[in-house]
């Protein structure tokens, strides 16, 4: 049984789009009497919640648009996460949000009391946390957004090596990963998933034509999508202890398994042995095992070349 703070609380959630309701909508959704109906919105009208009764044989209750979700109660724990949620926006330099983060944190310290306030200023002192820093401009990312839930495609240019390309492409998802912002669309052209970074996109222009996929179809594509058929496996066994090394950074390609032994498996695809080769550098003298043979190879030549440039300074 809720206690009738934790109703009310669901009570303004429920009503949210509704226009109108009767009592019996909110005797059976949570199970009350009518007078405890009565009471509780009596309750919510306390709150601020513009609820307006329309009288006759049909008699029901009206509600005020787009001013319902006010008067939430949050508990301070609630509150403190909500705080704490808001100042990691502080790390990006570019959001798919038209805000400010100084007057979003403005709005929510004046909707506080101000012991809130005094224990939240307090928290921030003593609690830190980790965040990525953005220090990339990636001016697209709303039309990026605006775009996937239109589910529409969009003419982009994208610099990578000093060389602009012109893509025509339908994204389906933005990741925030390693202080950069990604899109993942599918290339209309080749029918190909890819990763664009966003900072690199320098015009973006949403067209309306029809698109063939949907983005459940294209998320569900993309669980596969970025292995190629000529793909090398690979398995790297590292000591206990380096496992933190790859929850801090890893990639949807690869996967930890623990037992007797602390095993990362994955693939990489033709092209991208320097970036696996990077990856694995940082593991150090951690790692305790390398196959294929040919990765193993690499990394000995990347050693040695980090070597050379060394013994030339």
């Amino acid at each position: 049984m809720m206690k009738k703070s934790e109703r009310l609380n669901d009570m303004l959630r429920f009503l949210n789009d509704r226009e109108f309701f009767n009592l019996h909508d909110l005797m059976d959704k949570y199970d009350i009497s009518k007078s405890t109906a009565l009471r509780d919105i009596d309750s919510l009208e306390q709150l601020g919640v513009p609820i307006y009764a329309e009288h006759g044989r049909y008699g029901r209750y009206g509600i005020l648009q787009h001013q319902l979700l006010a008067p939430i109660l949050f508990t301070m724990d609630e509150v403190y996460a909500l705080y704490f949620a808001m100042l990691t926006l502080d790390s990006y330099q570019s959001t798919p949000f038209h805000l400010s983060v100084k007057q979003l944190n403005e709005k929510f310290e004046a909707c506080l009391s101000q012991k809130q306030l005094q224990q939240i200023h307090l928290m921030k002192k003593v609690l830190q946390f980790e965040v990525s820093q953005h220090y990339h401009v990636s001016q697209y990312l709303d039309q990026i957004l605006k775009s996937i839930l239109h589910e529409s495609t969009c003419v982009i240019q994208y610099v990578k090596d000093l060389q602009e390309t012109s893509y025509q492409v339908q994204f389906f998802k933005i990741s925030a990963k390693f202080g950069q912002w990604y899109a993942s669309g599918i290339d209309i052209k080749t029918h190909q998933t890819k990763v664009f970074r966003c900072d690199r996109i320098t015009s973006l222009q949403e067209e309306n034509s029809e698109t063939q996929y949907s983005i459940d179809d294209l998320l569900h594509r993309s669980l596969n999508a970025y292995k190629s058929d000529n793909s090398i496996q690979y398995e790297v066994e590292i000591t206990e202890q380096a496992k933190d090394l790859f929850y801090k950074e890893n990639y949807p390609s690869m996967n930890i398994e623990h037992g007797e032994r602390t095993i990362i498996r994955g693939y990489y695809n033709p092209g991208e042995e320097v970036f696996i080769t990077n990856y694995f550098m940082r593991f150090e003298s951690s790692i305790i095992a390398v196959k294929p043979n040919s990765l193993k190879q690499m990394m000995v030549q990347h050693m040695e070349n980090l070597v050379s440039h060394y013994l030339k300074l």
